[in-house]
């Protein structure tokens, strides 16, 4: 009926068009009448009003409408939390505001105080909380937490004798308990991520009854890192609700003798594990006001909520909303909704459509690092802005976002895991989907979209704790060799358009077996041939006139600004810049070889380009590996349908092949072994000369045809002059694409000095200074998720759920994705299947 109803329609609408062009008296706007009146006769034929018409090429393409308000944002954020976690109903909200001066880095003195632990023997406990020790895994959730009323957790507080009142119970608080052990000092514990021992870096509380100008020193006793950047200068954040409200400041760095050290005390992170050393850091602190509400935070805090009213502010403006949709990814194993925003210019042909190259960006897989969400919402606030810059992007790719990736880490204040008790980060290839549904999810999405489009890049914003500045880890392309170096590039480019905060110098390219389960590898693996992780730092930056001072929440927002920017560079259709950071990357591989071959030659002559590098580790990647931990206690049992797998016996070889073999033993071990010199021209002959990175530009088709043509009487400060991207400030070029000396790229951006660079005549300098763009919107649309019915009030999870019933062989597709190419095809998101039950082979599935 709807096929008979749209023909019918299509030949009453060429017949008015012919009308229309022999009269010559219709308008435009008279024809976009037309087509409006006459879709809603379609409709009424159909008695529909599900089906929305859209023009390709002058035919009409039926479509079904969105449901409306199918993402429903609260007025007040009510995340799910685990059911025996209390939680208070203080609504907690701070103002944004940056310093109007870079806060410098504290300068130690040699003479800070290093207290060891006294205990609950000798102190008196303020405060306390038992969430983490009344389950040993999740069962389930609740908006609003545990049931009956909220108990409370203070202790012998006074309000004469100034006793400071903790408080953590909040989303994204993280503190155990207070024991004070002087009248203005107190020992503090955090707590570990729910359900593991472990993970303990992320603070966020909240004190009261305070006395102005007193000396109080805090200590944390029960850190877990052996090194950190409070050790090279960096400062807590302190946050006061009187200041805020009277002269309208927010967060700030404060804090003097600050010290991070080893303690006395020792950990266990499991039944059978060995005792693992803790540290403790001491700072001393004056609060501004008396009796003042404030606030202590490791960095910035950016909850699930805020992202929420973020969320809801730009869907809010209906002019972006024909190219901004919000829908939800999935849900969370608590129930909470991980969204996933997608980005492009609307009214393309479905030809034009399938030419676009696609962007995949995510944050807050790990819940403690706050920056990674303040980098987020800067990256969405140019992406969603009104320059033309923004609009190039969206006219040129397809992205999709996901804000955050563990909304429940997010909202109970772990550091790490999410309520599985395992680093996410570590299972991007599992197979328990509902065990670990935001990963999996996103990894299906990406499979499925890379069966439609190039994926060019993808990029997930993180936090670091021990090195300071912006920096990101990629994957070396080892197969391919006109593809080598290629994966440095982007990162390269992006150091020079924010020269002051991101160092390529920290970046690195190694792919460790220990990582294999992260997004970065997982990715690349796909064939993603661009996929990064990129990681800020806690601290702030030790580069150009930054050097030394903190970053702020301008800083952070404005790396995802340098991004966007950094994303122009790289697939722009002249190869001018491509060639030239090619050339650079090239002549810095050479110095760094004869350097290190100059240094040890003796006991390390042959190794790859990765093994100038060092690991890529922020902390210790095994601590999350295994099954989920509401899986690890239970029985291993049989299914009638399987027989248990009996393990062969290696069968020892004869006398007779054991001789046959050892002159082939003999003839191996009394090879010779490479020379120094030798292994220095091996080394160099894999990296690509200058006459070779000219030549291989110009047939790069994932540059040259990443931005299609478009036509030239659009006004875009960054389009085509003379074919080439050009933003605002770049003069257009004066020579040939090929010729580097006399194109203008980047400013203040010293080139490596070497032999090879001795032909480019100057350096390429950069452009601009830009300001972020006002935030623009997006609108709500339907959820893409096919979970089965559950109770609105609770979501459980069974303590045997999520085991695989049967041994599935892996997707040849995934297991050699490294060979593959960009595009995906359909069998690599269907190989596989998702089973529950219980099954005694899900450790051998789960490596």
């Amino acid at each position: 009926m709807a096929v008979s109803a749209n023909r019918n329609w299509w030949n009453t609408y060429q017949l008015d068009k012919s009308d229309t062009n022999d009269s010559n008296t219709e308008e435009d706007e008279d024809e976009l009448a037309g087509k409006r009146q006459l879709s809603l006769n379609l409709s009424q034929t159909l008695r529909t009003k599900q089906l929305l018409i859209n023009f390709d090429g002058g035919r009409p393409v039926l479509r079904l409408r969105a449901p409306l308000d199918l993402v429903n944002f609260p007025s007040v954020s009510r995340p799910r939390w685990p059911i025996e976690c209390e939680v208070i109903s203080d609504i907690i909200q701070h103002i944004e505001w940056d310093p109007p001066e870079p806060e410098p880095f504290y300068q130690h003195t040699g003479h800070e105080r290093t207290p060891m632990p006294v205990g609950e023997e000798r102190g008196k406990v303020v405060y306390c909380i038992d969430n983490a020790t009344k389950c040993p895994y999740f069962t389930c959730s609740r908006v609003g937490g545990s049931r009956g009323p909220i108990k409370s957790a203070t202790y012998g507080v006074n309000q004469t004798e100034f006793t400071l009142e903790f408080e953590s119970r909040f989303e994204s608080g993280n503190l155990q308990k207070a024991v004070q052990v002087g009248v203005y000092d107190y020992e503090l514990t955090l707590q570990t991520d729910l359900y593991t021992r472990k993970h303990t870096q992320w603070f966020y509380f909240r004190v009261r009854n305070m006395k102005a100008g007193a000396t109080y020193r805090f200590t944390i006793i029960n850190l877990m890192k052996s090194s950190s950047l409070y050790s090279a200068g960096m400062r807590p954040l302190l946050y006061s609700e009187r200041a805020a409200e009277e002269n309208g400041v927010g967060w700030q760095r404060s804090g003097s003798s600050i010290r991070y050290y080893r303690n006395s005390c020792q950990n266990t992170k499991g039944n059978n594990s060995d005792a693992v050393a803790l540290y403790s850091l001491s700072w001393t602190l004056q609060f501004p006001y008396d009796s003042d509400t404030c606030y202590l935070a490791h960095c910035y805090p950016y909850t699930y909520s805020q992202l929420q009213r973020y969320l809801r502010h730009i869907s809010s403006n209906p002019t972006v909303a024909s190219y901004c949709k919000v829908r939800v990814l999935c849900h969370s194993l608590a129930g909470n909704a991980v969204y996933v925003v997608t980005v492009t210019s609307p009214g393309v042909s479905r030809v034009e459509g399938r030419t676009k190259k696609a962007v995949v960006v995510t944050a807050r897989v790990h819940p403690g690092e706050t920056n990674g969400s303040w980098m987020m919402e800067g990256f969405l606030d140019f992406l969603l802005g009104d320059s033309d810059d923004a609009q190039l992007l969206r006219d040129t790719f397809v992205f999709k976002v996901v804000p955050m990736l563990n909304p429940d880490g997010v909202v109970v204040g772990n550091y790490r895991c999410s309520l599985a008790g395992r680093d996410l980060n570590r299972y991007y290839k599992t197979l328990l989907r509902d065990s670990f549904p935001c990963v999996w999810y996103t990894r299906n999405m990406v499979e499925r979209l890379m069966a439609e489009m190039d994926v060019v890049l993808y990029c997930d914003f993180h936090g670091h704790n021990r090195k300071n500045n912006v920096f990101m880890y990629g994957c070396n392309n080892r197969g391919d060799a006109s593809l080598r170096l290629h994966e440095r590039v982007f990162p390269l480019m992006m150091s020079k358009n924010a020269s002051n905060k991101f160092s390529f110098k920290s970046c690195k390219f190694r792919v460790q077996r220990s990582k294999e389960g992260t997004g970065r590898i997982v990715m690349w693996r796909l064939g993603i041939k661009n996929s990064y992780t990129m990681e800020a730092t806690f601290g702030g930056s030790t580069l150009g006139d930054r050097r030394g001072t903190h970053f702020t929440t301008r800083d952070l927002k404005s790396l995802g600004f340098y991004f966007c920017d950094t994303l122009l560079d790289y697939c722009d259709p002249d190869p001018a810049k491509t060639s030239y950071c090619l050339t650079e990357l090239a002549a810095l591989l050479r110095k760094e070889v004869r350097a290190r071959l100059g240094k040890d030659v003796s006991t390390d002559c042959n190794f790859s380009v990765s093994d100038l590098e060092t690991s890529t580790s922020g902390s210790n990647s095994s601590d999350s590996d295994g099954l989920p931990v509401h899986l690890l206690n239970q029985p291993q049992t049989v299914h009638p349908e399987q027989t248990p797998v009996k393990k062969k016996k290696k069968h020892l070889r004869s006398r007779k092949e054991r001789n046959r073999l050892q002159p082939d033993r003999v003839k191996n071990n009394t090879q010779p072994t490479k020379s120094p010199q030798s292994s220095i021209k091996d080394v160099e002959f894999n990296l690509p000369n200058d006459s070779t990175v000219k030549e291989s530009i110009p047939e790069r088709p994932d540059v040259k045809e990443s931005i299609p043509e478009r036509p030239a009487g659009r006004h875009r400060k960054k389009w085509q002059v003379h074919g080439v991207i050009r933003k605002a400030g770049i003069p257009p070029p004066t020579s040939h694409s090929g010729e580097l000396s006399q194109v203008t790229l980047w400013q203040g951006c010293e080139p490596i000095k070497d032999y090879c660079l001795d032909k480019l005549s100057a350096p390429f300098p950069h452009h601009k200074t830009k300001v972020c763009p006002s935030i623009s919107t997006c609108t709500a649309l339907s959820p893409h998720t096919g979970d089965p019915f559950i109770h609105p009030r609770q979501w459980r999870v069974s303590s045997q759920l999520l085991h695989l019933s049967a041994l599935l062989p892996p997707s040849p597709n995934f297991l050699h994705s490294n060979q593959q190419q960009n595009i995906c095809s359909q069998q690599s998101f269907t190989s596989y299947k998702v089973y529950r039950g219980l099954s005694a082979c899900t450790k051998v599935l789960e490596r």
